[in-house]
């Protein structure tokens, strides 16, 4: 469905600009012909050649500013914050996807997989709204879309109950996209001792009561967990050609372990070791742009700017907050953490090759998907003008002065 009006689509043309390549920035131009990227145009006598063939193209002036693949983000919970923004205060979900989609062209984002929790328990995270919601993501992008809406399935492993719907969904291809989690307390992101029961109760508003029922009977679901029926499910996952993460390993031990699950991305390592540990074994390693934007975890766990200029992550995610990706991305580069050329690639080409989409999303490289973003900067901050999703300008802006 992403490109069901490609045969309708104007030939493109975003002139004037600076092109960000996969290893390098250069003047000129990109065209797109049929929903795919047609030339990278260096130089005025290649853009007149290109216009004098497609006479009827559409122009976009970049004057200047960055032409740069869209952002693809492989680890977004923010569509459950759109549903349920406080506890028990509940949106209806096809409102919630509508509202939530527009506003990611605003920020660069062309490819969304939305990360929707099974098991974990708290806020938006119940089975039924889980699968309400995978279900309507399904519906809406077979019919129509902003972006490319894919889906992120984070499954907590010591939700067993959830293990039929996990098959079910991998067997019907309805996600895109699968982590393992662990969100038990002493190990993880909960290592220090009461920090899970502190953030159950500033997010969700509940007891110190309600949060010992909720610890005891997690810790004994824990208990039970099944190695060799998560292996089940990486095979299955393998089979529909379905990539799998890791969560919160604290360990060369742990994701030794992930890897014995047939784990590809590390997300969110904890410290700087295990990050090393996940990159020599040769799994992506994803971390958060908020980290970056930020300059900390806001766990104080690994901050992400370390792990990057150690060379022990390579993919960025917006976690929670999708308006950190672009000025991470910038903010990388201004640092001299990695070039821009290498901090976009975090955030555009390198997930994509992640979850097996690199050969058609992620750079600007002819015969690709065309989508683009026109990035302006303001007072050293970034914020797109344009975005093309399959060469189509799904938001454009201006400003008044």
């Amino acid at each position: 469905m992403d490109d069901r009006l490609r045969s309708h689509r104007k030939p493109l043309l975003i002139t004037n600009g600076k092109v960000v390549l996969p290893n390098q920035i250069a003047e000129g131009a990109v065209a797109a012909v049929e929903g795919r990227i047609d030339a990278v145009l260096l130089g005025k006598s290649a853009i007149g050649s290109w216009l004098k063939q497609h006479s009827g193209a559409a122009v976009i002036d970049a004057e200047g500013q960055y032409i740069m693949p869209g952002l693809i983000d492989i680890h977004c919970d923010a569509i459950e914050k759109e549903v349920q923004p406080r506890p028990g205060t509940l949106f209806p979900l096809d409102m919630a996807l509508m509202e939530f989609e527009r506003k990611l062209p605003v920020h660069g984002i062309t490819t969304m997989y939305h990360s929707l929790s099974l098991g974990v328990g708290l806020s938006l995270r119940g089975d039924h709204l889980l699968t309400g919601m995978v279900e309507h993501i399904n519906d809406y992008r077979s019919k129509r879309s902003v972006i490319r809406n894919r889906i992120h399935l984070r499954y907590e492993v010591s939700h067993l109950a959830g293990m039929p719907i996990v098959k079910r969904f991998l067997n019907e291809k309805a996600i895109d996209y699968l982590s393992f989690m662990d969100h038990s307390p002493g190990q993880g992101q909960y290592r220090e001792p009461g920090s899970f029961e502190r953030y159950v109760m500033k997010n969700q508003g509940v007891s110190m009561d309600e949060v010992r029922v909720i610890v005891e009977d997690l810790i004994q679901r824990r208990e039970q967990v099944n190695v060799e029926q998560l292996q089940e499910l990486s095979g299955l996952a393998a089979k529909q050609g379905v990539a799998i993460a890791s969560h919160d390993d604290d360990s060369a031990q742990k994701v030794e372990e992930s890897i014995g699950y047939g784990v590809s991305v590390c997300e969110f390592p904890i410290n700087l070791d295990t990050a090393r540990h996940a990159a020599d074994r040769g799994l992506h390693v994803c971390v958060g742009a908020p980290n970056v934007v930020r300059g900390a975890s806001h766990d104080k766990n690994l901050k992400a700017a370390d792990a990057i200029a150690a060379g022990a992550a390579d993919i960025l995610c917006s976690d929670y907050h999708p308006s950190s990706m672009l000025t991470a991305v910038f903010k990388l580069a201004e640092q001299g953490v990695a070039a821009l050329p290498a901090a976009v690639r975090m955030a555009s080409l390198h997930p994509a090759k992640a979850l097996g989409a690199g050969d058609e999303l992620g750079s600007i490289e002819q015969g690709k998907a065309a989508d683009l973003i026109i990035v302006d900067r303001y007072e050293g901050l970034p914020w797109v003008t344009h975005t093309i999703v399959g060469g189509q300008v799904v938001y454009a802006s201006a400003v008044r002065y």
